[in-house]
């Protein structure tokens, strides 16, 4: 009858695909409004999914698309643009504001759009901030680079220097200059997102990490405070965090200021690739 008509079909979903994908990375694709968001998912797919007009503000919603090909398997997560509160003042705009941060809160990697003819505006910091807050990877996609008419090396160096030089301290994060409409270096960002992903789950053996490190603390030791001496002997990366996070024993871990810790993470970053990666440091008495 019906009823086992149903139970058949049913019994060809056994598993909610949904449910699979949750263990996938998720890539966010965030920026301002009328910035290049939609189109760069729709060139990266190759297919006209997602609405695209010149008019600020089309999409309203978070629309999560699979990519499964040439290798790679993961969500990419398109957001409304992130305007300024004051800015925000419809109902359904306040909403999907609120989406689109939080699929920023639940992403792994974001793709932060800055419009090329535009270059970089208090907004896109303020969406970076919102990034680091959240302790999300980053890559920085320059869009609209075919609008440019100047593309030299130079304009292209002054660009990132400008980028890097509005988001320090970290600037430790890639930079492509792209094109959604002719697809320019469109598939690089693709590849950059996965390594970022990749570097964002990285680990460091405890050994390498010793021997590479101990040498330059004892070389360069933290400054001594009230005639006190700070050492530190041992150091490790701690297992099951959000992101790479590295402790360092010393007797005295009260005394290690800011920028030490600073120091301590710019030589990890020199060692090893972690690029578009944020990293915790953390001093313990050991």
């Amino acid at each position: 009858g019906t009823g086992e008509l149903l139970d058949k079909l049913v019994s060809h979903f056994t598993t909610d695909p949904l449910e699979d994908m949750e263990e996938l990375p998720k890539i966010a694709i965030v920026g301002r409004p009328n910035v290049g968001k939609s189109s760069t998912i729709n060139a990266l797919i190759g297919e006209e999914r997602n609405i695209v007009t010149d008019i600020a503000g089309t999409t309203r919603d978070t629309i999560t698309t699979r990519y499964n090909r040439f290798g790679h398997d993961f969500l990419l997560v398109d957001t409304a643009g992130l305007r300024k509160k004051a800015k925000v003042n419809e109902d359904v705009e306040f909403y999907s504001v609120k989406r689109s941060v939080r699929a920023i809160e639940d992403s792994d990697v974001c793709m932060l759009l800055i419009d090329a003819t535009r270059g970089m505006e208090s907004q896109d910091l303020n969406i970076f901030q919102l990034i680091q807050r959240n302790n999300k990877s980053l890559v920085v996609v320059v869009n609209k680079w075919d609008l440019v008419e100047d593309k030299t090396t130079v304009v292209m160096n002054e660009y990132e220097y400008a980028i890097r030089h509005r988001m320090a301290p970290f600037d430790d994060f890639p930079i492509i200059f792209a094109s959604a409409l002719t697809k320019q270096r469109i598939f690089k960002v693709l590849e950059t997102a996965k390594e970022v992903y990749q570097n964002r789950k990285k680990r460091v053996p405890t050994s390498k990490l010793n021997e590479e490190m101990l040498p330059l603390i004892e070389a360069y030791p933290p400054p001594s405070i009230k005639g006190k001496y700070i050492k530190i002997k041992y150091c490790m990366q701690l297992p099951d965090t959000q992101i790479p996070s590295f402790v360092f024993y010393a007797n005295l871990p009260q005394y290690v200021k800011d920028p030490y810790r600073r120091f301590l993470e710019n030589k990890i970053r020199e060692r090893w690739d972690f690029s578009g990666t944020p990293l915790n440091i953390f001093i313990r008495q050991k």
